[in-house]
Order: structure tokens, then C-alpha cells, then sequence
């Protein structure tokens, strides 16, 4: 990982950057980005997206603290307003992940409204380490342990081997793996600002987008027109909270699946015992020659949707001991949360007495689900990882930004509500709390009300002062 002394200049760094708000600006003042050259995007068959994109490469610093040291690129796509005399300005995107490519939203036509696409220029980039921006990637040799260690020997060869892992996947993917926190993709996206020319930009985050969105804010509040974060990460919690959160958040949404399946006759498992039926189809996947908790996870897939069907029809073909395993596409996600999910959260656990804790914790919370895949998977991934953060836990302090519009589903699986509640109370004074009273993970696209809201809000900069929400 990077050296002490730059993570503790790093950690000075920001914690200037929350006291003043003026480090950033002074640390980038040496450094001017050149403007994007623009061509045409080449072609993806895969993903012809719209014919009038644009692409380009940014270059920045890898290391923001030696600007004038060894640069990367950053693949940069944009589509101009298609009302250009009605132009309003550029919006920024991110889909989160982390390991989502953010130069794709330009490209897919309907991301947003009909009429923020005509008034905006809508631009994304790939942050470090996903897509054309020095993606990292992984290997991850087979046998690895189970991610439950019953014992403390078994806990210590689940570190052992993550940390060959970190070892082996940092080595592979220098110098990006050392440089790519949301704090350093934050200053990344005021780069991108600069070279557009823009005094202010709007921006629209989402999942773990809305981190990059917050940080942005943090440090840059006076570039910040508008901005929408989607189910939001809460960049204070700790281990717990990041753990547990999330389990309890999986078992309430189940409780939104057997609600469901009791009112719909096409359930799979409509007029059976939910539970029981639940209960039945984890012990026969306890006994398959598969990964540990394969059925919680294919389940926790599906419920980030949701797609009721799918969970219904899982969990009947299991208690049958067929076993349903559906074959999933993933970016590298499981590679790149090493250097950013591991370098925004203090996930480190430092004993197997700490890790029995957490779990406890996790199953107390989450006694149907036995806890959360993401929340849990993240917390022993980074078991590997040595020192300390290089982007460090803190509580959000927006007060240079204008108004922000938070939106949470009530029943999120993957950024629980209870983060969203948790950062609006961070910055009541300039944020707003959209709730959309339904299930899954993310709620812009989810119905005509909550992208009135966010449309409405992003054209005319008018959101309530007070909370409110819309219906599932």
C-alpha cells in the first residue's frame, strides 16, 4: 500500500479539507488540465449506445499531492444537449459500483429524462481502476477459504490467503491500485470540470456514486450547481454499522417478499409457508457442493431488483434440492473494491475475537438471511489489506454546497435506508430527503414520481425544504 507518511500527509490533508474547504483548491492550483480532444466513440456492438457521443481521454496526476509527477488517462464520454439554445449546463454521472463505468451513461440513451438529456450536457467518466481508466483486475486462485471461519485457525487462513491476494493484485495493477479512493476520484472529477470549462457542475450519483458525489461537495461545494445522490453510502459508519446495516436491511426486505408472494398467485411459493419453505431450501443448499451461503446470495441478487419471481422460484427449486444457480455478469468489482472500499471504510479486523463480534452482530440483526452478502463479503475482503485508510471514516460536512436531494428506497438491500436517514442528519440545513416507499436498490427510475422529482429539481434547482417521499 502507499507509504505511511503519504496516508498520514493524506489523512492531514483531509482533515484540513473539513475544517477549511481551501487545501484541495491550494494543492491544485499548480496543476491545469488540458482541454479534451473529442472524437467520435468507437464502435461497442455490444453497446451501440447514441450515435452522437463523444469520447476523449483527460489526463491528471496520479498522485494529486506531486502534480507534477507521473499522470494518468481517464476515458471521458459525453452527449451534448439536444436543445442547445435551451442549454442549462453539464451534468455530471455516476453509476457507482464501485467498477461501473461512468463513460457509458452518456452513451445510453433514457439514463435520464427526455427533457434533462435535451438541457444538459450529460458527461461521465470511468474512475481509476474501472474500464479504459488503468482497470484493475484481479486473479483469484481457486480454494479460497470460506468467508465464515467457524475457529480462530480458520480465521487466520482466511487472512493469510487475502492477504496474497491484496499482495498479488496490487503488484498486478501498479501504480492505479495505490491511487484510487473517492477522495482521489473526487479530485479527478473537479479535473474533469476545469477542462470543460465550467464554473459549476450538476451531478446525479448513484449506489456508490453518491460517495463520490458527497466528497465532491465536501471539498468543492462552490463548483456544485445541483446534486442527486441515489442510494446513498454513509461514509461515518464503522464495522458494525457497515455489517450490520446492511443484514438487517436484507431481512426486511425479505419480509417484503413474503408480504408479496402471500398477494400474488403466480408466486412460486404462494399459499406455502414462506419461511418454513426459506428455512427448508437453506438446509438442502447447506448440503450442495457449492460456496457457502450460495442461495443467500443468488436471493440477495435478486432482491437488489427486486425480482419476486426469480426469489420465489429459487427458493421452491431448492427446498426441492434442485439447485437453480443462475449465472451472473460482474465488472470488476470484486477486484477494485481491494483499492477503494478498503481505503474509504476502517474495515480492518484485527483478531478473530473482533471478527466473532461482527458476526454475532451480523446474525442478530439478520436472523432469516444469516446476514448480508455485500456488507459481510466487503468487511473479510479487506482482511488483507494493511494500514490504515487512505480516505478515512468521517461524518459529511456539506456547508459550501446548495441544497442536495437524497433519494433512498425504504427497503434498499445494498445502501440501507437507515444510511440515507443517517447522512440527511448529517447536513440537515442544506439536504433533502426523498423516500420512495417501495423495494430495491436505487429509486430515480422507478416511477413517474421519482423522476419528476429529480428532473424537476436538476432543471429548475426547486426541491421541498422538508422531506417527502412517493409511493411504491
Amino acid at each position: 500500500m502507499r507509504a505511511f507518511g503519504a496516508v498520514l500527509a493524506s489523512t492531514l490533508l483531509a482533515s484540513t479539507v473539513l475544517l477549511t474547504g481551501a487545501a484541495p483548491a491550494l494543492a491544485d492550483a499548480t496543476w491545469s488540465p488540458s482541454p479534451i480532444a473529442w472524437t467520435t466513440c468507437p464502435d461497442d456492438p455490444d453497446n451501440p449506445g447514441v450515435p452522437d457521443g463523444e469520447c476523449g481521454t483527460l489526463r491528471v496526476p496520479l498522485d494529486w499531492d506531486r502534480p507534477q509527477g507521473p499522470s494518468i488517462g481517464l476515458a471521458v464520454a459525453r452527449h451534448r444537449a439536444t436543445d442547445p439554445a435551451h442549454r442549462v449546463g453539464v451534468l455530471m454521472a455516476d453509476a457507482g459500483g464501485p467498477g461501473s463505468s461512468g463513460a457509458e451513461i452518456p452513451l445510453s440513451p433514457g439514463y435520464f429524462g427526455a427533457e434533462v438529456e435535451a438541457r444538459f450536457d450529460v458527461v461521465g467518466f470511468d474512475l481509476r481502476g474501472t474500464g479504459n481508466s488503468g482497470r484493475i483486475d484481479c486473479d483469484f486462485p481457486a480454494g479460497a477459504p470460506d468467508n465464515e471461519p467457524a475457529d480462530r485457525a480458520r480465521f487466520e487462513e482466511l487472512r493469510a490467503f487475502d492477504r496474497q491476494v491484496v499482495t498479488d493484485c496490487r503488484a498486478r495493477n501498479l501504480p492505479v491500485f495505490d491511487h484510487a479512493d473517492t477522495a482521489t476520484n473526487a479530485r479527478d472529477l473537479d479535473a474533469v470540470r476545469r477542462a470543460l470549462g465550467e464554473d459549476k457542475i450538476s451531478f446525479h450519483g448513484a449506489s456508490y456514486g453518491t460517495l463520490l458525489g458527497q466528497q465532491y461537495a465536501e471539498r468543492y461545494g462552490d463548483h456544485v450547481r445541483a446534486m442527486v445522490l441515489d442510494g446513498i453510502i454513509d461514509h461515518s459508519v464503522d464495522l458494525e454499522h457497515f455489517v450490520g446495516d446492511r443484514a438487517a436491511a436484507v431481512d426486511e426486505l425479505f419480509g417484503q417478499f413474503t408480504a408479496w408472494c402471500a398477494a400474488t398467485t403466480t408466486c412460486a411459493l404462494h399459499g406455502r409457508d414462506v419461511l418454513a419453505t426459506w428455512r427448508q431450501a437453506q438446509a438442502a443448499a447447506d448440503a450442495m457442493p457449492f460456496p457457502h451461503n450460495w442461495l443467500r446470495d443468488q436471493v440477495y441478487q435478486d432482491m437488489r431488483v427486486p425480482d419476486w419471481d426469480d426469489v420465489g422460484q429459487v427458493i421452491a427449486d431448492t427446498a426441492a434440492a434442485r439447485s437453480p444457480v443462475r449465472a451472473e455478469f460482474v465488472p470488476n468489482y470484486p477486484s477494485i473494491r481491494l483499492a477503494v472500499v478498503c481505503q474509504d471504510f476502517d474495515l480492518r479486523m484485527r483478531s478473530f475475537t473482533q471478527y466473532s463480534a461482527m458476526y454475532a452482530e451480523e446474525l442478530r440483526r439478520s436472523p432469516i438471511m444469516r446476514g448480508s452478502t455485500i456488507g459481510h463479503d466487503e468487511a473479510t475482503a479487506c482482511l488483507g489489506v494493511a494500514g490504515p485508510p487512505a480516505n478515512p471514516p468521517h461524518r459529511l460536512n456539506v456547508s459550501k454546497a446548495p441544497r442536495i436531494l437524497l433519494l433512498s428506497s425504504r427497503y434498499d438491500p445494498a445502501t440501507p435506508y437507515a444510511w440515507a436517514v443517517n447522512v440527511h442528519r448529517q447536513a440537515p440545513a442544506n439536504t433533502t430527503l426523498l423516500t420512495y416507499e417501495g423495494s430495491g436498490h436505487g429509486a430515480y427510475r422507478r416511477t413517474p414520481c421519482t423522476r419528476a422529482a429529480v428532473d424537476g429539481y436538476l432543471l429548475t434547482l426547486k426541491t421541498p425544504h422538508h422531506d417527502f417521499g412517493c409511493p411504491a
